[in-house]
């Protein structure tokens, strides 16, 4: 059972940095691709940066590229986003999530576990 646990979130101004983190409590994501999406207030969710399994493969959408970095260490059963040089319009509750499609998918509906997200505020 794949049980995803993000953290990293907070407070920062524009122009920071902020490292989210997920890990899987179940131990059993190492096989699986994943994801970060976010959501904001009264918006749907969005795609932000996914990975396939063995880490070799990756994509980040168009408005973070540049800026955010999606990784992970499976020997540690992490998944990172290094996020840098954050816009007051990146704010927003990011989701980690785990998909079976390979090497990864773009699509929310294309994965079937969820973290219960972490909150990312960015002031101008």
């Amino acid at each position: 059972q794949v049980q995803l646990v993000e953290s990293g979130g907070g407070l920062v101004q524009a122009g920071g940095s902020l490292r989210l983190s997920c890990t899987d409590s179940g131990r059993t994501f190492t096989s699986y691709g994943m994801g970060w999406f976010r959501q904001a207030p009264g918006k749907e969710r969005e795609f932000v940066a996914a990975v396939s399994w063995r880490g070799s493969n990756t994509a980040h959408a168009d408005s973070v590229k540049g800026r955010f970095t999606i990784s992970r260490e499976n020997a540690k059963n992490m998944v990172y986003l290094q996020m840098n040089s954050l816009k007051p319009e990146d704010t927003a509750v990011y989701y980690c999530a785990a998909t079976t499609s390979d090497p990864y998918d773009t699509r929310p509906y294309a994965y079937a576990y969820w973290g219960q997200g972490t909150q990312v505020t960015v002031s101008s």
